[in-house]
């Protein structure tokens, strides 16, 4: 009970600092106090990176997960901001000593930041009076600029050096709290502007550059500390990206597209740059289309541009972005890299702008929306399919500008079937192209869809499925330039007659249709309905002892009784089955459905064949009669109820010489 009680108050604990916080920062910092506290006062949870120096505030998610950004993390216990540990006490006790910014530098270990001031002749302003916020960049930052620039820097300190330093400086005090997500404040370098993000995860951001410990207070003002030395901001993203060697084939399709006044605007986008080479990689004839294509063009761009900032420090799981063409980006990082849709194509990093941010990419992020159909397929589930579209000629209806919808089966849909471009498969797979451009969320019960090749299918609504005759849609649609494609669950096999007409056809169940003509149900195969025919084949027949069969064929009446036990009311295809599925017979009680590995079960006994399709049903073969299945455990599976009363019964078991096995 007290171990519940515990795990109660923490859980609640946890809710109510939540609802407390004022900022996701402060939310994060919240949780990681909450999980440092017993190992003493002011002490916080952190989880770094193996084999890096990154350390963040947890939340709950990475807190259970144990992983950042992909890369397992290893949780260390530290004095919260603004408190420091005290020889042979628990914790962190003691508040850090309130002095001037210059001093805090040092005692927040940014000696580097302390060092440059020093020679900047920055030390006496951040010493003296006044009220300033200071992004003072960590021992790492600096190390980690470039030699030239880092030169450059420190060879001219009287203006250079401490000009640097003043845009890393503003004029008030600004704790975590007041640095509001997309707010900009004028630095003390020409008022020119640094840009805050403040981001849902509690990851706070100036200039791309991560606060890694904040709201460090001093007599004068207050120090965060980033993680890279900033730069000032003068250009918007079109500025950027026209004066890059690197993007000029970018630069060109903006404007053709006629993108260049949103990009100078504004804003607050996050831009993935394709390089040159990303634009090379393209097939030539693939990228001539969508330049020379107005529609196209503008939504691969617009697929390339999200509709917020997110600077790469932001990044610490894979989260779906939605871009300007209206899709989303599930945009990620794997360790160090960035990666869009799974893949680590990010080149180079928080390019900022004044009204964005571009990270370069070196492959081109292709929508569905500037796809032709042949494009939509290859790469994907169903390159099966598109070989075989090409293979029977079809491919001019699959690249041109027709508004067709493909359906196409999945490559599991052609196991075990043969690949041979017969002209029969070329007939059926003419079939799979419908002659409109369709939605599925527009389609509806009993809609007919017209195919090339002429034939009308149908369209089954069912609670859990969308069906086109036997095949289910399997996935979302995808919307391509000029036409759409449905994928779908197996190879599309349209109605060629009736129920008996089907039967009759097919040699598996010539017992059977003598049997039907037997019991007088030829005409109700024949008519139009909707059946369910879970059809008994030869096989099904043949392990009856021959005398209960002649028995059975004797009595018309009791025969047509067990095969309209076979028979649902309802059409039912086998990918709209799910676990307990119920179908009404046309006599007895319901029958219970499932599925187990992909085969369909009617009352536990296996469908060998499923959805032969006709013109007022569907068929699915069964190698076992209704009232004849012993199963494996010795228990005998009752697959008919002709009759709502026992007596009825019992004349059926006879009639057929059930054994029940004990």
């Amino acid at each position: 009970i007290m171990k519940r009680l515990t795990w109660f108050a923490l859980a609640f604990t946890l809710i109510a600092t939540g609802f407390a916080a004022k900022t996701p920062y402060q939310a994060v910092l919240q949780h990681s106090r909450i999980r440092g506290r017993s190992h003493g006062p002011n002490v916080c949870a952190m989880q770094n990176i193996q084999g890096s120096d990154k350390k963040y505030f947890t939340n709950c998610k990475q807190w259970y997960h144990r992983k950042i950004c992909g890369k397992p993390t290893v949780v260390t216990y530290e004095c919260c901001p603004g408190y420091e540990k005290v020889t042979g006490e628990k914790g962190c006790p003691a508040a850090l000593p309130l002095v001037n910014i210059y001093k805090t530098l040092g005692v927040i270990g940014a000696t580097t930041t302390k060092m440059y001031s020093e020679r900047a002749n920055l030390q006496e302003e951040i010493e003296g009076p006044g009220s300033f916020t200071f992004f003072a960049p960590s021992n790492e930052a600096w190390a980690a600029l470039p030699t030239e620039i880092l030169d450059a820097l420190v060879s001219n300190v009287n203006i250079e050096l401490l000009n640097a330093l003043h845009y890393h400086m503003i004029n008030k005090r600004l704790t975590s709290d007041d640095l509001k997500h997309g707010a900009s404040f004028p630095s003390m370098y020409q008022d020119l502007n640094v840009h805050i993000q403040h981001y849902s995860n509690g990851v706070v951001t100036v200039n791309c550059a991560r606060l890694v410990k904040t709201d460090q207070h001093a007599t004068n003002g207050i120090v965060h500390v980033v993680d890279r030395v900033i730069t000032a901001i003068t250009n918007n993203v079109n500025s950027l990206i026209d004066t890059d060697d690197d993007l000029d084939t970018l630069r060109t399709a903006v404007a053709a597209a006629g993108l260049t006044s949103l990009l100078e605007n504004e804003g607050s986008y996050t831009i993935f740059a394709p390089t040159n080479e990303a634009f090379e990689k393209i097939p030539p004839e693939t990228l001539t289309r969508i330049l020379g294509d107005p529609l196209a063009l503008k939504d691969l761009l617009n697929y390339h541009i999200l509709k917020s900032l997110h600077c790469s420090e932001s990044i610490v799981a894979g989260t779906p972005m939605e871009t300007l063409q209206g899709t989303v980006l599930e945009v990620g990082c794997d360790g160090e890299e960035m990666t869009i849709n799974g893949k680590a194509i990010v080149t180079q990093r928080d390019k900022l702008g004044t009204n964005g941010v571009i990270h370069y990419i070196n492959e081109l992020l292709i929508p569905d929306s500037a796809k032709t159909l042949m494009e939509l397929a290859e790469g994907s589930v169903v390159t099966t399919a598109s070989k075989l579209f090409k293979d029977a000629g079809l491919t001019d209806h699959l690249i041109g500008s027709e508004a067709v919808t493909l359906l196409a089966p999945l490559n599991d849909a052609f196991k075990d079937k043969s690949l041979a471009m017969t002209p029969d498969m070329k007939k059926l797979l003419r079939n799979h192209i419908l002659k409109e451009r369709f939605s599925s969320k527009n389609l509806y019960h009993g809609q007919e869809l017209e195919t090339l090749g002429g034939v009308k299918l149908r369209v089954f609504v069912f609670r859990n499925s969308l069906c086109i005759e036997n095949a289910c849609i399997a996935a979302d649609d995808k919307n391509g330039r000029f036409a759409n494609m449905f994928i779908i669950n197996k190879l599309l096999t349209p109605p060629m007659g009736t129920v008996m007409d089907l039967l009759k056809a097919d040699d598996r169940f010539s017992t059977l249709v003598g049997i039907i003509q037997r019991a007088g149900l030829t005409e109700l195969l024949n008519k139009k309905g909707t059946y369910t025919f879970f059809a008994p084949t030869n096989a099904a027949f043949s392990a009856m002892p021959p005398a209960d069969l002649s028995k059975l064929m004797r009595n018309p009446k009791e025969l047509a009784n067990l095969l309209k036990y076979h028979i649902g009311e309802e059409f039912l295809v086998s990918g709209a089955v799910t676990s307990h599925t119920r179908v009404t017979p046309l006599t007895g009680d319901k029958l219970e459905l499932g599925t187990r590995n992909t085969t369909v079960y009617v009352n536990r006994v296996p469908v060998v064949e499923a959805d032969l399709m006709a013109t007022n049903g569907v068929v699915h073969a069964v190698d076992v009669i209704a009232g004849s299945q012993v199963m494996k455990n010795g228990v005998y599976a009752l697959l008919t109820n002709c009759f709502s009363h026992i007596n009825a019964i019992r004349v059926i078991f006879h009639n057929l010489h059930v054994i029940v096995l004990k």
